[in-house]
Protein backbone atom coordinates (compact mmCIF):
# COMPACT_ATOMS: atom_id res chain seq x y z
CA UNK A 1 0.00 0.00 0.00
CA UNK A 2 3.08 2.24 0.39
CA UNK A 3 4.14 3.07 -2.92
CA UNK A 4 1.10 1.67 -5.98
CA UNK A 5 -0.98 4.54 -5.33
CA UNK A 6 -1.82 5.48 -8.84
CA UNK A 7 -1.84 9.56 -9.49
CA UNK A 8 -4.73 11.45 -9.42
CA UNK A 9 -4.66 13.89 -11.99
CA UNK A 10 -7.62 16.24 -11.14
CA UNK A 11 -6.91 19.71 -11.39
CA UNK A 12 -7.18 21.29 -7.96
CA UNK A 13 -7.23 18.74 -5.58
CA UNK A 14 -8.35 19.72 -2.42
CA UNK A 15 -7.16 18.91 1.30
CA UNK A 16 -8.94 20.05 3.74
CA UNK A 17 -7.64 20.16 7.23
CA UNK A 18 -9.95 20.87 10.76
CA UNK A 19 -7.92 22.26 13.42
CA UNK A 20 -5.02 24.56 13.72
CA UNK A 21 -3.52 23.09 16.94
CA UNK A 22 -0.42 20.73 17.24
CA UNK A 23 -1.43 17.88 14.82
CA UNK A 24 -3.13 20.51 12.16
CA UNK A 25 -0.13 22.91 12.23
CA UNK A 26 2.02 20.12 11.52
CA UNK A 27 -0.32 18.19 8.77
CA UNK A 28 -0.42 21.40 6.64
CA UNK A 29 3.05 21.70 6.88
CA UNK A 30 3.85 17.93 6.11
CA UNK A 31 1.09 18.07 3.40
CA UNK A 32 2.54 21.12 1.39
CA UNK A 33 5.93 19.86 1.24
CA UNK A 34 4.62 16.40 0.02
CA UNK A 35 3.00 18.82 -2.51
CA UNK A 36 6.32 20.59 -3.21
CA UNK A 37 7.93 17.56 -3.14
CA UNK A 38 6.15 16.20 -5.92
CA UNK A 39 6.00 19.43 -8.01
CA UNK A 40 2.11 19.77 -7.52
CA UNK A 41 2.04 23.08 -5.58
CA UNK A 42 -0.28 24.40 -9.03
CA UNK A 43 -2.98 22.07 -9.00
CA UNK A 44 -3.32 20.77 -5.17
CA UNK A 45 -4.47 23.16 -2.58
CA UNK A 46 -4.17 22.65 1.20
CA UNK A 47 -6.87 24.72 3.52
CA UNK A 48 -7.13 25.03 7.28
CA UNK A 49 -10.37 25.23 9.51
CA UNK A 50 -9.97 27.10 12.83
CA UNK A 51 -11.67 29.94 14.14
CA UNK A 52 -8.39 32.05 13.76
CA UNK A 53 -4.80 31.13 12.61
CA UNK A 54 -3.47 30.63 16.01
CA UNK A 55 -1.66 27.93 17.59
CA UNK A 56 -2.80 27.85 21.06
CA UNK A 57 0.18 26.40 23.45
CA UNK A 58 -1.75 23.66 25.40
CA UNK A 59 0.84 22.62 27.41
CA UNK A 60 1.86 25.53 29.05
CA UNK A 61 -1.54 26.90 29.81
CA UNK A 62 -1.16 26.07 33.99
CA UNK A 63 1.21 28.36 33.61
CA UNK A 64 0.62 31.91 35.52
CA UNK A 65 2.50 34.12 32.74
CA UNK A 66 0.86 33.20 29.70
CA UNK A 67 2.17 35.43 27.67
CA UNK A 68 3.06 34.30 24.07
CA UNK A 69 0.49 31.56 24.35
CA UNK A 70 -1.26 31.56 21.04
CA UNK A 71 1.22 32.79 18.23
CA UNK A 72 -0.10 33.60 15.04
CA UNK A 73 0.53 31.42 12.05
CA UNK A 74 -0.74 33.38 8.88
CA UNK A 75 2.97 34.31 7.97
CA UNK A 76 4.32 30.53 8.50
CA UNK A 77 1.03 29.41 5.94
CA UNK A 78 1.64 31.65 3.97
CA UNK A 79 5.37 30.64 3.24
CA UNK A 80 4.28 27.29 2.61
CA UNK A 81 1.31 28.20 0.36
CA UNK A 82 -1.31 27.00 3.00
CA UNK A 83 -4.90 28.74 2.97
CA UNK A 84 -6.24 29.45 6.27
CA UNK A 85 -10.66 29.70 7.02
CA UNK A 86 -11.86 31.37 9.57
CA UNK A 87 -14.53 28.71 10.80
CA UNK A 88 -15.65 25.64 12.88
CA UNK A 89 -15.59 22.57 10.62
CA UNK A 90 -19.74 21.30 12.06
CA UNK A 91 -20.01 17.79 10.07
CA UNK A 92 -18.37 15.70 7.76
CA UNK A 93 -19.77 13.67 4.86
CA UNK A 94 -17.10 10.74 3.90
CA UNK A 95 -19.66 9.26 1.07
CA UNK A 96 -20.12 13.35 -0.37
CA UNK A 97 -16.86 14.34 0.55
CA UNK A 98 -17.79 17.28 2.32
CA UNK A 99 -17.53 19.34 4.90
CA UNK A 100 -20.37 22.25 6.33
CA UNK A 101 -18.17 25.33 7.94
CA UNK A 102 -19.57 27.53 10.14
CA UNK A 103 -17.57 30.50 9.26
CA UNK A 104 -16.19 33.64 11.51
CA UNK A 105 -18.88 35.99 9.87
CA UNK A 106 -22.07 33.16 11.53
CA UNK A 107 -22.43 32.16 7.85
CA UNK A 108 -22.19 28.59 6.72
CA UNK A 109 -20.46 27.25 3.60
CA UNK A 110 -20.30 23.58 2.54
CA UNK A 111 -16.22 22.90 1.33
CA UNK A 112 -16.03 19.90 -1.05
CA UNK A 113 -12.75 17.96 -0.56
CA UNK A 114 -10.85 15.21 -1.69
CA UNK A 115 -8.70 14.43 1.49
CA UNK A 116 -9.97 15.27 4.72
CA UNK A 117 -7.73 15.60 7.98
CA UNK A 118 -9.53 15.41 11.31
CA UNK A 119 -6.86 17.20 13.75
CA UNK A 120 -9.85 19.25 16.31
CA UNK A 121 -8.15 17.46 19.46
CA UNK A 122 -9.64 16.66 22.18
CA UNK A 123 -11.62 18.52 25.48
CA UNK A 124 -11.80 18.44 29.20
CA UNK A 125 -14.22 16.09 30.43
CA UNK A 126 -16.00 17.78 32.76
CA UNK A 127 -18.30 14.78 34.72
CA UNK A 128 -22.14 15.37 35.61
CA UNK A 129 -22.01 16.35 38.84
CA UNK A 130 -23.82 18.70 41.33
CA UNK A 131 -22.48 22.38 40.59
CA UNK A 132 -19.49 21.56 37.74
CA UNK A 133 -20.16 24.47 35.87
CA UNK A 134 -18.50 26.22 39.23
CA UNK A 135 -14.94 25.03 37.97
CA UNK A 136 -12.59 26.98 36.50
CA UNK A 137 -9.90 24.81 34.46
CA UNK A 138 -6.19 25.26 32.03
CA UNK A 139 -7.40 23.45 29.34
CA UNK A 140 -7.88 25.94 26.67
CA UNK A 141 -6.65 29.76 25.84
CA UNK A 142 -9.38 31.59 26.90
CA UNK A 143 -10.18 29.22 29.81
CA UNK A 144 -7.03 29.42 31.20
CA UNK A 145 -7.29 33.53 31.02
CA UNK A 146 -10.18 33.32 33.14
CA UNK A 147 -8.47 31.49 35.43
CA UNK A 148 -5.88 34.15 35.83
CA UNK A 149 -8.10 37.18 36.12
CA UNK A 150 -10.32 34.80 38.63
CA UNK A 151 -7.01 34.29 40.54
CA UNK A 152 -5.56 37.96 40.52
CA UNK A 153 -9.59 39.53 41.52
CA UNK A 154 -9.00 37.04 44.60
CA UNK A 155 -6.97 40.41 46.41
CA UNK A 156 -10.19 42.08 46.44
CA UNK A 157 -12.43 39.77 48.53
CA UNK A 158 -12.57 39.83 52.17
CA UNK A 159 -9.71 37.47 53.42
CA UNK A 160 -11.65 33.58 54.14
CA UNK A 161 -10.28 30.37 54.09
CA UNK A 162 -12.13 29.60 50.68
CA UNK A 163 -10.28 33.18 49.34
CA UNK A 164 -7.04 31.61 50.14
CA UNK A 165 -7.64 27.99 49.13
CA UNK A 166 -7.60 26.46 45.48
CA UNK A 167 -7.99 22.58 44.92
CA UNK A 168 -7.04 21.00 42.12
CA UNK A 169 -9.27 17.81 40.77
CA UNK A 170 -7.29 15.29 38.75
CA UNK A 171 -3.66 14.50 39.56
CA UNK A 172 -2.76 13.30 36.07
CA UNK A 173 0.27 15.35 34.67
CA UNK A 174 -1.79 18.62 34.03
CA UNK A 175 -3.58 18.56 37.05
CA UNK A 176 0.21 17.87 39.07
CA UNK A 177 1.60 21.04 37.17
CA UNK A 178 -1.12 23.38 38.17
CA UNK A 179 -1.22 22.03 41.30
CA UNK A 180 2.47 22.82 42.29
CA UNK A 181 2.68 26.40 40.12
CA UNK A 182 -0.34 27.13 42.31
CA UNK A 183 1.21 28.23 45.62
CA UNK A 184 3.17 31.09 43.51
CA UNK A 185 0.59 31.69 41.71
CA UNK A 186 -1.51 32.87 44.73
CA UNK A 187 1.37 34.31 46.58
CA UNK A 188 1.86 36.70 44.04
CA UNK A 189 -2.18 37.51 44.04
CA UNK A 190 -2.63 37.92 48.04
CA UNK A 191 0.87 38.85 49.01
CA UNK A 192 3.78 36.92 50.59
CA UNK A 193 2.07 36.02 54.17
CA UNK A 194 -1.13 35.61 52.99
CA UNK A 195 -2.55 32.04 55.01
CA UNK A 196 -2.66 30.14 51.12
CA UNK A 197 -3.93 26.75 50.53
CA UNK A 198 -3.32 24.64 47.86
CA UNK A 199 -5.01 20.71 47.37
CA UNK A 200 -4.87 18.31 45.17
CA UNK A 201 -7.17 15.87 44.90
CA UNK A 202 -7.42 12.66 42.84
CA UNK A 203 -9.12 8.91 42.10
CA UNK A 204 -5.87 6.88 42.16
CA UNK A 205 -4.85 5.32 45.93
CA UNK A 206 -1.64 7.45 45.04
CA UNK A 207 -0.69 10.74 44.04
CA UNK A 208 1.13 10.64 41.06
CA UNK A 209 0.35 6.91 40.50
CA UNK A 210 0.36 7.16 36.66
CA UNK A 211 3.68 8.41 36.42
CA UNK A 212 4.83 5.03 37.91
CA UNK A 213 6.67 3.90 40.82
CA UNK A 214 9.68 5.18 40.43
CA UNK A 215 8.42 8.66 39.88
CA UNK A 216 6.19 9.20 42.76
CA UNK A 217 8.84 9.65 45.33
CA UNK A 218 9.82 12.78 43.75
CA UNK A 219 6.24 14.02 42.97
CA UNK A 220 5.60 13.36 46.52
CA UNK A 221 8.56 15.55 47.44
CA UNK A 222 7.73 18.25 44.94
CA UNK A 223 4.38 18.22 46.41
CA UNK A 224 5.28 18.45 50.08
CA UNK A 225 8.08 21.56 48.89
CA UNK A 226 5.37 23.25 47.52
CA UNK A 227 3.25 23.07 50.13
CA UNK A 228 0.31 21.00 48.48
CA UNK A 229 -1.79 18.76 50.65
CA UNK A 230 -2.83 15.64 48.65
CA UNK A 231 -6.17 13.76 48.85
CA UNK A 232 -5.82 10.35 47.21
CA UNK A 233 -8.60 7.84 46.41
CA UNK A 234 -11.06 9.92 46.37
CA UNK A 235 -12.96 12.66 43.85
CA UNK A 236 -15.16 15.10 43.81
CA UNK A 237 -18.59 14.79 44.74
CA UNK A 238 -20.47 18.16 44.38
CA UNK A 239 -19.08 21.50 43.78
CA UNK A 240 -21.05 24.82 45.68
CA UNK A 241 -20.46 28.46 46.32
CA UNK A 242 -17.73 28.46 48.87
CA UNK A 243 -16.99 24.60 49.00
CA UNK A 244 -16.14 21.36 47.53
CA UNK A 245 -17.29 17.98 48.31
CA UNK A 246 -15.61 15.04 48.42
CA UNK A 247 -16.84 11.21 48.15
CA UNK A 248 -15.29 10.61 51.59
CA UNK A 249 -17.44 13.21 52.72
CA UNK A 250 -14.81 15.99 53.63
CA UNK A 251 -15.82 19.77 52.68
CA UNK A 252 -13.25 21.75 51.87
CA UNK A 253 -13.71 25.99 51.98
CA UNK A 254 -12.77 26.64 48.56
CA UNK A 255 -13.68 29.74 45.96
CA UNK A 256 -11.71 28.27 43.12
CA UNK A 257 -11.77 24.55 42.04
CA UNK A 258 -9.46 23.86 38.71
CA UNK A 259 -10.64 20.89 36.99
CA UNK A 260 -8.36 18.83 35.33
CA UNK A 261 -9.47 15.30 35.10
CA UNK A 262 -9.49 13.59 32.26
CA UNK A 263 -9.74 14.10 28.55
CA UNK A 264 -12.38 13.51 25.70
CA UNK A 265 -11.78 13.57 22.13
CA UNK A 266 -13.36 16.47 19.72
CA UNK A 267 -17.39 15.81 19.20
CA UNK A 268 -16.47 16.45 15.85
CA UNK A 269 -14.61 12.43 16.04
CA UNK A 270 -17.95 10.64 16.97
CA UNK A 271 -19.27 11.79 13.81
CA UNK A 272 -16.43 9.97 11.55
CA UNK A 273 -17.75 6.28 10.73
CA UNK A 274 -15.97 3.26 12.46
CA UNK A 275 -14.30 2.27 15.65
CA UNK A 276 -14.15 4.79 18.61
CA UNK A 277 -12.31 3.77 21.79
CA UNK A 278 -13.52 4.95 25.40
CA UNK A 279 -12.20 8.14 25.28
CA UNK A 280 -14.10 8.81 21.64
CA UNK A 281 -11.10 8.79 19.55
CA UNK A 282 -10.98 7.03 16.07
CA UNK A 283 -9.33 4.03 15.89
CA UNK A 284 -6.84 4.75 12.53
CA UNK A 285 -4.66 2.20 10.60
CA UNK A 286 -1.16 2.55 10.05
CA UNK A 287 -1.42 5.43 7.81
CA UNK A 288 -3.85 7.21 10.04
CA UNK A 289 -6.85 6.58 7.89
CA UNK A 290 -10.19 6.48 9.32
CA UNK A 291 -11.26 3.07 7.87
CA UNK A 292 -14.53 3.25 7.86
CA UNK A 293 -14.61 6.57 5.85
CA UNK A 294 -12.77 7.15 2.60
CA UNK A 295 -10.37 9.91 2.07
CA UNK A 296 -10.29 11.17 5.76
CA UNK A 297 -7.33 10.81 7.88
CA UNK A 298 -7.75 11.34 11.77
CA UNK A 299 -4.56 12.26 13.77
CA UNK A 300 -3.85 14.34 17.24
CA UNK A 301 -5.81 13.77 19.43
CA UNK A 302 -8.88 12.32 17.54
CA UNK A 303 -6.70 9.32 16.91
CA UNK A 304 -5.69 5.91 18.57
CA UNK A 305 -2.58 4.78 16.65
CA UNK A 306 0.01 2.28 17.48
CA UNK A 307 2.80 3.84 18.20
CA UNK A 308 5.26 0.54 17.55
CA UNK A 309 4.68 -3.02 17.54
CA UNK A 310 5.03 -3.43 21.24
CA UNK A 311 1.50 -2.85 22.20
CA UNK A 312 1.45 0.76 22.72
CA UNK A 313 -0.61 3.34 21.66
CA UNK A 314 -0.28 7.50 21.58
CA UNK A 315 -1.79 9.48 24.36
CA UNK A 316 -3.30 12.59 24.09
CA UNK A 317 0.10 15.02 24.07
CA UNK A 318 1.80 17.74 21.77
CA UNK A 319 4.31 14.90 21.68
CA UNK A 320 2.44 12.88 19.68
CA UNK A 321 0.24 14.74 18.48
CA UNK A 322 3.45 16.93 16.29
CA UNK A 323 4.54 13.37 14.88
CA UNK A 324 0.80 12.05 13.95
CA UNK A 325 0.27 15.67 12.23
CA UNK A 326 3.01 15.17 9.93
CA UNK A 327 1.96 11.57 9.09
CA UNK A 328 -1.68 12.20 8.43
CA UNK A 329 -0.69 15.10 6.26
CA UNK A 330 1.83 13.41 3.88
CA UNK A 331 -0.76 10.78 3.19
CA UNK A 332 -3.22 12.90 3.23
CA UNK A 333 -1.17 14.72 0.10
CA UNK A 334 0.52 11.60 -1.29
CA UNK A 335 -2.89 9.65 -2.51
CA UNK A 336 -2.97 12.36 -4.58
CA UNK A 337 0.39 13.13 -6.15
CA UNK A 338 1.70 9.67 -6.39
CA UNK A 339 4.22 9.74 -3.55
CA UNK A 340 4.52 6.41 -1.19
CA UNK A 341 2.53 6.17 1.88
CA UNK A 342 4.59 6.55 5.00
CA UNK A 343 3.27 4.62 7.98
CA UNK A 344 3.20 6.35 11.62
CA UNK A 345 5.58 4.68 14.38
CA UNK A 346 7.02 6.43 17.13
CA UNK A 347 8.46 4.06 19.42
CA UNK A 348 10.73 6.52 21.82
CA UNK A 349 7.80 7.94 24.73
CA UNK A 350 9.38 10.59 27.10
CA UNK A 351 7.67 13.09 29.92
CA UNK A 352 8.81 16.05 31.11
CA UNK A 353 6.49 17.20 34.20
CA UNK A 354 6.64 20.61 35.57
CA UNK A 355 6.96 20.01 39.35
CA UNK A 356 7.20 23.96 40.57
CA UNK A 357 9.89 25.21 42.44
CA UNK A 358 11.43 21.45 43.04
CA UNK A 359 12.32 21.65 39.48
CA UNK A 360 10.72 18.79 36.55
CA UNK A 361 10.74 14.79 36.16
CA UNK A 362 12.01 13.64 33.17
CA UNK A 363 11.39 10.07 31.66
CA UNK A 364 11.83 7.49 29.07
CA UNK A 365 9.62 4.86 27.97
CA UNK A 366 6.26 3.63 28.37
CA UNK A 367 7.27 2.50 32.06
CA UNK A 368 8.79 6.23 32.93
CA UNK A 369 12.21 5.13 33.83
CA UNK A 370 13.17 8.66 35.99
CA UNK A 371 16.73 9.63 34.31
CA UNK A 372 16.40 13.73 35.41
CA UNK A 373 14.59 15.52 38.03
CA UNK A 374 15.07 18.60 39.75
CA UNK A 375 16.89 21.33 38.04
CA UNK A 376 18.37 19.27 35.24
CA UNK A 377 14.58 17.81 34.61
CA UNK A 378 13.73 22.46 34.53
CA UNK A 379 15.97 22.19 31.84
CA UNK A 380 14.89 20.34 29.42
CA UNK A 381 11.23 21.35 30.70
CA UNK A 382 12.07 24.74 29.77
CA UNK A 383 13.60 23.53 26.16
CA UNK A 384 10.72 22.07 25.60
CA UNK A 385 8.13 24.78 26.51
CA UNK A 386 10.06 27.58 24.82
CA UNK A 387 11.45 26.23 22.21
CA UNK A 388 10.54 22.76 20.51
CA UNK A 389 6.62 23.21 20.56
CA UNK A 390 6.79 26.27 19.25
CA UNK A 391 5.68 27.15 15.40
CA UNK A 392 8.71 27.82 13.53
CA UNK A 393 10.05 30.44 11.83
CA UNK A 394 8.49 31.11 8.20
CA UNK A 395 11.10 30.20 5.97
CA UNK A 396 9.98 27.63 3.72
CA UNK A 397 13.04 25.93 3.39
CA UNK A 398 14.05 25.11 6.49
CA UNK A 399 9.93 24.18 7.42
CA UNK A 400 10.34 21.78 4.63
CA UNK A 401 13.54 20.22 6.55
CA UNK A 402 11.47 19.03 9.45
CA UNK A 403 8.03 18.55 8.41
CA UNK A 404 8.68 15.13 6.90
CA UNK A 405 6.82 12.58 8.31
CA UNK A 406 9.80 10.38 10.18
CA UNK A 407 10.98 13.82 11.85
CA UNK A 408 10.73 13.49 15.66
CA UNK A 409 11.34 16.06 18.48
CA UNK A 410 12.80 13.80 21.51
CA UNK A 411 15.52 14.86 23.72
Amino acid sequence: MSGDHRRETIMSSKILIAGSGFAGLWAALSAARAVSLAGREGDVEVTIVSPTPNVAIRPRLYEADLTDMHPDISALLDAVGVRHLAGLVDSVDSVARTATVRTHDGGWTTLGYDRFILAVGSRLFRPDIPGIGLVFDADQHDSAHALDRHLKALAEASETPARNTVVVAGGGLTGLETATEMPGRLRAALGPDAAIRTVIVDTAPTIGAAMGAEAVPHIREALGQAGVESRAGVRVAAVEPGAVLLSSGERIETDTVVWSAGMRAHPLAATIPGEHDPLGRVVGDAFLHAPAAPGVFVTGDTVKAATDDQGNFNVMSCQHAMSLGRVAGHNAAAELVGLPLHPYSQPKYVTCLDLGPWGALYTEGWERAVRFVGDEGKAIKREINGVWIYPPAPDRDAVFGIANPDYVIVP
